[in-house]
């Protein structure tokens, strides 16, 4: 009896450890081992869940492969997620990227235009009917950025402040772009920095803001009056979708095409408008970002450093 329940539990693991081989060796793309694709929560989460499905639909009837769209909690989630393959293809910061692509590889792609800008910039904010006009008055001040690994929410605000020789008094890390303009909107902090894009003219000939201010207009109407940019950074390239290395160059160009042709489509402006603020797509490659390589350098600042933060 004991040596038929010994052969029963044995043939029992033998017969888990064939189905996990089977699911892990399955070919990517299918449905036991989708294609794993992130989306970085710079906006909030709710929304990217909300209107990713039309993209993951369209992706997956496009292509022929299956997807699963995740939204890790950060940009080091995504960069290290790379690394056990738990990531095959990524919408994520530009510092984000050259992390990726130093320690694993990872390559660049495509970048987002907004409104015909492959450029953005990083804006310090502050109450318009407040003390604080000019980056100077930032001295001594407690100051709210986005992300220790944020290019324009952290990155670049800090070169604009090493530039000018200022000391803020304290500093404070709200994750996402939107939760800065909040707390300055709110008091919480004195100023705050985040992403900028520049203003463009809508259908009706209004001017329209791009910058991070347009992420809580629902909320406050009036945040355009109530806040105020006080300083700018210089232009860097805008954020890259990025692939796994290993990925063939098949799966690649069939995911780049069908990504292109979305964003074409008016549910595919609608979607990506909605969630970063993006018009239209471009193809990128790696030295298309070697400029931030470079500031960054002059930042003083090295990658292991804002990875453990």
């Amino acid at each position: 009896m004991k040596k038929n329940l010994f052969i029963a539990v044995i043939a029992l693991a033998a017969a888990v450890a064939m189905t996990s081989c089977t699911k892990n060796s399955a070919e990517l793309g299918t449905e036991k081992n989708p294609i794993k694709f992130h989306f970085v929560p710079s906006v909030d989460a709710k929304v990217i869940e909300s209107n990713s499905k039309a993209f993951k639909d369209y992706l997956e009837k496009e292509t022929g492969y299956k997807f699963e769209i995740t939204i890790p909690q950060s940009y080091v989630a995504v960069v290290e997620a790379f690394g056990t393959k738990r990531a095959d293809i990524a919408a994520i910061n530009t510092f984000g990227y050259l992390m990726a692509n130093e320690k694993y590889g990872v390559e660049a792609k495509m970048t987002v235009l907004r409104h015909g800008s492959a450029t953005y910039q990083s804006m310090f904010i502050a109450k318009a009917d407040g003390k604080i006009k000019t980056i100077e008055d930032l001295k001594g001040k407690k100051v709210a950025f986005v992300d220790p690994a944020s290019t324009s929410g952290y990155i670049l605000p800090l070169k604009l402040l090493k530039d000018k020789n200022i000391d803020t008094k304290e500093t404070v890390f709200a994750l996402k772009h939107d939760n800065v303009v909040s707390m300055v909107y709110q008091g919480q902090v004195d100023a705050g920095a985040a992403f900028y894009s520049p203003t463009f003219k809508n259908d009706k000939g209004e001017d329209e803001i791009q910058d991070a201010r347009r992420l809580v207009k629902t909320q406050y109407p009036d945040v355009e009056k109530k806040i105020a940019i006080i300083a700018m950074s210089e232009s860097i390239p805008n954020d890259p979708f990025v692939f796994r290395k290993d990925l063939t160059e098949e799966m690649k160009t069939k995911v780049i095409n069908a990504m292109m042709k979305f964003v074409a489509t008016e549910e595919g402006k609608v979607t990506f408008k909605a969630i970063y603020g993006v018009t239209e797509l471009k193809s990128a490659t790696d030295t298309d970002y070697d400029a931030v390589r470079a500031m960054l350098k002059s930042v003083g600042k090295k990658a292991d450093e804002l990875m453990k933060k």
